[in-house]
């Protein structure tokens, strides 16, 4: 899977958090760490039992990669990172 991060630093800091998954985020002091807190997070965030009505189906749906994506590798002018 692919999210879209944005990071930055701020400071003595990094901190970013995730486009795609609202309430991944994270602080750390290098930009090495700060990726490896957002995966934890993703990871930690897509494992996460989530309750549903009896009577309802939980299933998958594919998407198609976004058009920032340009044969697997993401469009560097606009998404630049320092």
């Amino acid at each position: 899977m692919r999210y879209r991060a944005i990071i930055k630093k701020s400071d003595k800091w990094w901190i970013g958090w995730l486009v795609d998954l609202p309430g991944v985020n994270a602080q750390e002091k290098t930009k090495e760490k700060l990726i490896e807190s957002l995966i934890i997070g993703a990871m930690d965030m897509i494992a996460l039992e989530v309750p549903f009505e009896p009577d309802a189906i939980m299933t998958t749906i594919d998407i198609p990669e976004p058009p920032w994506i340009i044969e697997g590798k993401e469009n560097k002018i606009a998404f630049q990172v320092r």
